[in-house]
């Protein structure tokens, strides 16, 4: 169809493979597309011409449907993972850096323009083109476990509540699927304020201030 279909932008022509925003554009559409239509209904050919591609060009990027799905993916847990890793190294009380770690969690779950959360719950996250993932996410949580532990936390209930603080970040998917509406910014506030209740700690307002200037800092 022509520029008039209304499906997309016109595909682009030539050397579009090489645009330097091609791999974004490609991520961008089949985020907003797996999200919408879901990942089973979405052809490649759909992201293509949503993003403004021919398919060719498309596979110069991403050779299968599965590879676009794990570099959405990606984009949720590993920028949390890189935080942790400093956070779990850090010297701040412990509740202070679960606060933080679960606050720009939370808010890069619920902040992201397409709710990518919600594609963990696919059938296809099992496969082992997205066994780089699940470890990554492994790891994230293992994170979550050294500051509960941290936090004072008897051994025998550590697992377990890092079930629960690990399941509370990542609630705000489901939650934002059902309320698109969502008023992102006090959920995140609220969801880290109960994960350093589940570790017995109060967030009262100095620890969150504390928390604050420390993501400003690591921020920096």
């Amino acid at each position: 169809m022509g520029n008039g279909s209304g499906v997309g932008r016109p595909r682009a022509s030539g050397a579009a493979a090489n645009r330097p925003d091609a791999r974004q554009a490609v991520l961008e559409a089949a985020g907003e597309l797996f999200t919408g239509a879901g990942y089973a209904a979405t052809t490649t050919r759909a992201i293509a011409e949503r993003a403004g591609l021919r398919q060719a060009s498309l596979y110069y990027h991403f050779p299968a449907k599965e590879d676009i799905l794990a570099a959405l993916l990606a984009e949720t847990v590993r920028p949390s993972l890189a935080l942790a890793a400093r956070l779990v190294a850090g010297a701040a009380p412990a509740a202070v850096r679960l606060w933080a770690l679960a606050y720009a969690d939370i808010g890069l779950l619920g902040g992201a323009r397409h709710n990518l959360g919600a594609l963990y719950l696919l059938p296809e996250v099992g496969s082992p083109n997205l066994a780089r993932f699940r470890v990554e996410r492994a790891e994230l949580k293992a994170a979550y476990g050294r500051l509960v532990a941290a936090s004072g936390v008897a051994p025998p209930a550590v697992a377990i509540r890092t079930d629960l603080v690990f399941g509370l970040v990542e609630s705000i998917a489901v939650i934002r699927r059902d309320d698109p509406a969502l008023d992102v910014e006090a959920h995140v506030r609220e969801g880290a304020d109960g994960v350093v209740r589940l570790v017995g700690a109060e967030p009262a307002d100095e620890l969150r201030a504390e928390a604050h200037r420390l993501l400003a800092t690591l921020a920096d």
